[in-house]
């Protein structure tokens, strides 16, 4: 069954026009299907029709079998369709016999998802593991590859580095592969330093998580305009895949509390297994935080669908134990609260466009990283000014007082300040435990 979208007219070439290509094999994959046309949205596409078949398997040679192939070709000349989307891998056999069928350019979702990334990386490191991620996916398809590789661009599919001609041998594309791999070790190395500075420095670390386009950034965002550092906000954008590079920020609360910020890439269903291979590093950025902050966008009405997504994936890359704090996000887009929640989890309602909830949200977020926060008395020598300076920039002091044998100070600490401290912390209150040597 070929469904058309309201703009079904011939396209005009500002645009490239796309009929999507879904095939149930006994499951449900509407959700699937959604996301499908917002990937073909972010990648430029406009669809003008869908196709919808039920098999028991896939066919080896086209996958929808020669049939559904005429039926899909009188769509495209009727459309004025130049691209067909299909919502599963196919082979390169497959996608050969397509074009050569079809007439138009045929790429799946893997190619799609690829194409996206690779358009929207930034960093040297994300450039790397999405060539990386492409050349993965070719070099099993070299002999079965029709135009998709002898494109030379200017089409979804044919963006990005990497060789592209339909006569590249495996040796070329292998020994590739082999220097971005050095490469990206060389920068993970960088990554690497960067991150055992931050474990050093005892700064707590929150990662927001979550699918694509469930608003992380404009959480980020919204923390940073709550610390006064609008100027260093992230780009956010209403699209799916809208940025790919994890960013750090550091937060410092209106006590002095300060932790680590960072946003990863976003979530979604079915995400290739190259590519998932190919930005381990970077999504693994989520292991290392202390605490995770899942975003769900709750306007879309497959939320509880991608919350199992974020699960599994989360689980896949060995953070699934990690305490996460499950922020329901776009709270002003819902005429009702419907919102289906688990008793077990520790959540909060936001907004994060208009600010509500947000304090609540930072509330648990530092209630999660500073768990053993204490008010804490210590009497500080009047020769170690730098550990009253440092008290008095990172801590929130409560009350001080000069005494004859130091400075008091009634402040809240940390388990690593009070390790360190622990020689002036008064055990009772005018007490001191502290040897003046």
């Amino acid at each position: 069954m070929i469904t058309f979208n309201d703009n079904n007219e011939i396209t005009d070439g500002r645009q490239k026009g796309a009929v999507l290509v879904c095939v149930n094999f006994g499951t449900d994959i509407s959700d699937s299907e959604r996301e499908l046309e917002g990937l073909a949205a972010a990648a430029g596409l406009e669809v003008l029709g869908i196709l919808e078949q039920t098999r028991e398997r896939p066919d080896t040679a086209t996958y929808i079998g020669k049939g559904k192939v005429e039926e899909l070709k009188d769509a495209v000349e009727k459309l004025g369709a130049d691209t067909v989307l299909f919502n599963d891998e196919l082979s390169g056999v497959q996608l050969r016999n397509l074009e050569e069928a079809l007439g138009v350019s045929v790429i799946d979702r893997t190619i799609l998802i690829l194409d996206i990334f690779a358009d929207r990386a930034v960093s040297s490191i994300g450039k790397l593991e999405v060539e990386l991620a492409q050349l993965k996916y070719r070099l099993p398809r070299l002999t079965g590859f029709g135009r998709s590789l002898s494109r030379t661009g200017g089409g979804i599919g044919t963006r990005g580095p990497g060789e592209k001609k339909l006569e590249t041998d495996r040796r070329h594309i292998r020994a590739r592969m082999d220097d971005i791999r050095r490469e990206i070790r060389d920068a993970e190395k960088s990554r690497d330093l960067n991150r055992k500075q931050r474990e050093k420095s005892e700064i707590p670390v929150a990662a927001l998580v979550g699918y694509t386009n469930a608003g992380k950034s404009a959480v980020m965002n919204r923390f940073l305009a709550m610390n006064g550092t609008e100027e260093r906000a992230v780009l956010e954008k209403d699209m799916l895949f809208a940025t790919l590079d994890v960013s750090h920020r550091n937060i410092r609360m209106e006590d002095n509390r300060e932790f680590i910020l960072i946003d990863t890439v976003g979530f979604v269903s079915r995400l290739p297994h190259t590519l998932v291979e190919a930005f381990k590093g970077t999504l693994e950025e989520a292991l290392y935080a202390d605490v995770l902050i899942e975003v769900v966008d709750v306007s879309s009405g497959d939320y509880e669908f991608k919350m199992d997504v974020t699960d599994r994936l989360l689980a896949d890359i060995g953070a699934g134990d990690i305490p996460k704090i499950i922020a329901y996000n776009k709270i002003d887009l819902l005429e009702e609260d419907r919102i289906r929640i688990s008793s077990a989890d520790d959540y909060v309602k936001i907004s994060a466009r208009e600010g509500t909830g947000m304090e609540t949200l930072l509330e648990k977020t530092a209630a999660a990283l500073f768990p053993d926060r204490q008010e804490t008395e210590v009497l500080i020598p009047y020769d170690k000014g730098s550990i009253i300076s440092y008290l008095c920039e990172k801590c929130s002091v409560l009350e001080m007082d000069y005494r004859d044998n130091g400075t008091y100070l009634r402040v809240m600490l940390d388990g690593p300040d009070r390790r360190r401290l622990e020689s002036y912390i008064l055990q009772q209150k005018g007490r001191q435990t502290w040897q003046n040597t």
